[in-house]
């Protein structure tokens, strides 16, 4: 049980490092005129990724580690992992846990979204079903699920019109064409 706990710690501890470098490209979106999108949301996601990992070590606490669902589980979370920080280096500075999206700069078309248009998000469902795997956590991994899910389509929603208003806005008169 204890090195689960510990997985959990450095999964949160990742999560933290990554609020610290999307603050830093948040800085450099917005010194270049970009807008921040989807504001109301973004709550909702930072509690549903508290607690996924809350509930993680709640429900582990009551079941077994079983070692032929297990051992697969952390497998798919280091999977995740790597797509997550793929995605990441993929997109430089304009990587962020926000939408923003900078007027005038083109899509990123390397690395996995050679592949997907929303790669960062293949990559937290696949942790959000996983990660509580490792452990059993069935309960966890469920509600994760359908709660992301639901905030997924808001999400993607807002991202896709952002990037889509961004590529027909004038940023200097602000009208669409």
């Amino acid at each position: 049980m204890t090195w689960y706990f510990l997985l959990l710690a450095l999964v949160g501890a990742e999560r933290l490092a990554e609020l610290g470098m999307a603050r830093r490209n948040a800085a450099w979106s917005l010194s270049r005129g970009g807008r921040e999108y989807g504001r109301a949301h973004y709550p909702a996601i930072v509690a549903l990724h508290v607690a996924l990992l809350a509930g993680c070590a709640a429900e582990a606490v009551h079941r077994p580690f079983l070692p032929a669902l297990g051992w697969p589980a952390l497998a798919l979370v280091v999977a995740a992992q790597g797509l997550r920080w793929w995605c990441v280096l993929s997109l430089g500075p304009r990587w962020n846990t926000r939408v923003i999206v900078v007027p005038g700069l083109p899509l990123v078309a390397a690395g996995p979204y050679r592949l997907l248009r929303h790669p960062n998000y293949a990559a937290v469902v696949l942790e959000g079903v996983a990660l509580p795997l490792v452990h059993s956590a069935w309960v966890t991994a469920l509600a994760f699920t359908v709660c992301n899910a639901l905030l997924l389509r808001v999400r993607i929603r807002c991202e896709n019109s952002a990037l889509t208003y961004a590529r027909t806005a004038d940023p200097l008169l602000g009208l669409v064409r």
